[in-house]
């Protein structure tokens, strides 16, 4: 078997040319996709084509709307991180929360979401607030919340910003926990908050491979590969995308690209690392692959 390889350079103009490339190449199958805008268009491509296309990274919930039979997702979606973090908080008896974001698209979408699955948990939003990210004091809108006495607050927006939030967080004293999205997964986070500051912050994020349980021959064997570079993001998603197509070829038993689809389709319970993979009827993930992390002396933890 052969594997070609096109970049889409996260812009849609080039997915497009890259995806053309590779129909042109007559490939069976395609992993990728890591910028959703970029995914987007070459996701259509490959459904003219009838070519599977397996996506590890790219997670716009615009993706499956698109309802095409060839495309599969086995990053979770933004809905699926809202409710990681509203789960948590009602396991921690934190019924009172407080939502905040940076008026970006995509920390407002998970906002929104977080504001459903924490009333469908039984919780109530006590404050739902934005924030000019280019801020660098909170204070007021600190003090306001610090009033209110949360059980939780979830800042849904990007490091720079949330860092700083958790530092005058903790300075004024405010109840509860601070949770934040995986805009904030960062070790910038801890380094703009203090290490005495970002301790016992929270964060739903896609576990990296560090964080997975298992996952550490992968590891050695990246750094082995790649001069020593430590695995990235969507390192072991990509690996283990490439493991379930080629799992989807053995048991299709074939190279016909209505038979690698029906396989993938068909998918239940592949064991991969940090996940489980079956697919819904949006084929998208069953089970979410979201997790809590937790900064315990400067590092970050899986949370128990």
């Amino acid at each position: 078997m052969k594997i070609e390889v096109a970049d889409d350079g996260c812009d849609p103009q080039m997915a497009t040319t890259a995806a053309n490339k590779l129909v042109s190449q007559n490939v069976v199958a395609v992993v990728g996709g890591y910028c959703s805008g970029a995914t987007l268009p070459s996701s259509g491509v490959f459904k003219n084509a009838n070519i599977p296309m397996i996506v590890p990274a790219a997670n716009s919930a615009k993706l499956p709307a698109q309802g095409y039979d060839t495309l599969f997702l086995i990053n979770g979606l933004t809905p699926d991180q809202a409710q990681t973090a509203a789960d948590y908080m009602a396991a921690n008896q934190a019924k009172k929360v407080v939502l905040i974001h940076d008026n970006s698209a995509y920390a407002k979408d998970l906002a929104d979401f977080a504001k459903a699955s924490v009333e469908k948990s039984g919780g109530t939003v006590i404050a739902y607030e934005a924030i000019n990210p280019e801020e660098k004091d909170f204070s007021a809108l600190v003090t306001k919340i610090k009033g209110l006495e949360p059980d939780a607050t979830y800042f849904t927006g990007y490091y720079a910003a949330g860092g700083l939030m958790v530092k005058q967080f903790k300075q004024k004293g405010v109840s509860g926990l601070f949770l934040a999205g995986d805009g904030s997964f960062s070790e910038d986070v801890i380094k703009i908050a203090g290490a005495d500051n970002a301790e016992g912050l929270l964060i739903t994020a896609t576990p990296t491979a560090e964080f997975i349980e298992g996952a550490e021959a992968f590891t050695s064997a990246y750094k082995q590969t790649y001069n020593n570079l430590a695995p990235g993001p969507f390192s072991a998603l990509s690996y283990n995308a490439v493991n379930l197509l080629a799992d989807a070829i053995g048991r299709a038993n074939s190279t016909d690209r209505d038979a690698i689809k029906k396989a993938i389709k068909e998918t239940k319970a592949f064991k991969a690392l940090g996940q489980t993979i079956s697919f819904n009827a949006q084929n998208t993930l069953d089970t979410s692959n979201f997790a809590v992390l937790k900064v315990t002396s400067g590092k970050f933890t899986l949370a128990k």
